[in-house]
């Protein structure tokens, strides 16, 4: 074999094993959207991530941030914008609508109904399940500066962090799955 070759050859081994060293039994998901079937999408797929033993890490961001504000916690020395946004977008998981067929909230309420008949886990009880099972929540600080919501209002969770995207791109580097939901 020609020299040259066998060089190159091993030298696309070396970043070939420095790539698969890299990867991690992880999953990174990106939360954007703040619509109730969305978010249910993601803690259904975070949990089963978590049963089968991957480390999982939630990057919440935009409208998605308004799902983990805690509806029993108000926060003093909002300005302005701060407060119109606090008062039009949902505040907490329980507050958040549907995507589709909304039908002036009858559609939600059919789909809560539906769960709860079915034994499928509320929103707000998948997110105790994930705090459980070890999810971690990142949350943009860019998002919620935006927003005007403060970490006094969020909810009380096991592994949350108010982070910019830079930590999520890290962890979406280390991860075998990335999602954006």
């Amino acid at each position: 074999m020609d020299i040259e070759f066998e060089k190159q050859l091993e030298e696309l081994k070396k970043k070939i094993g420095k790539l698969e060293k890299g990867r991690k039994d992880k999953m990174t998901l990106v939360v954007f959207s703040g619509d109730m079937d969305k978010l249910l999408a993601a803690m259904i797929i975070a949990t089963g991530a978590t049963a089968m033993d991957m480390e999982v890490k939630l990057f919440f961001t935009f409208w998605a941030t308004a799902a983990l504000r805690d509806p029993k916690k108000n926060v003093k020395g909002k300005n302005f914008i701060s407060k119109m946004f606090g008062f039009m977008l949902p505040k907490g998981a329980k507050k958040v609508k549907l995507s589709k067929m909304q039908m002036g909230g009858m559609g939600k309420a059919m789909l809560e109904g539906l769960m709860k008949k079915k034994g499928i886990a509320s929103l707000e009880d998948m997110f105790k399940t994930a705090g459980e099972l070890g999810v971690e929540i990142n949350v943009c600080e860019m998002s919620m500066n935006l927003m005007g919501f403060k970490k006094e209002e969020l909810i009380d969770y096991p592994k949350m962090n108010i982070c910019g995207v830079g930590t999520f791109l890290s962890d979406a580097e280390e991860s075998k799955i990335q999602l954006f939901i």
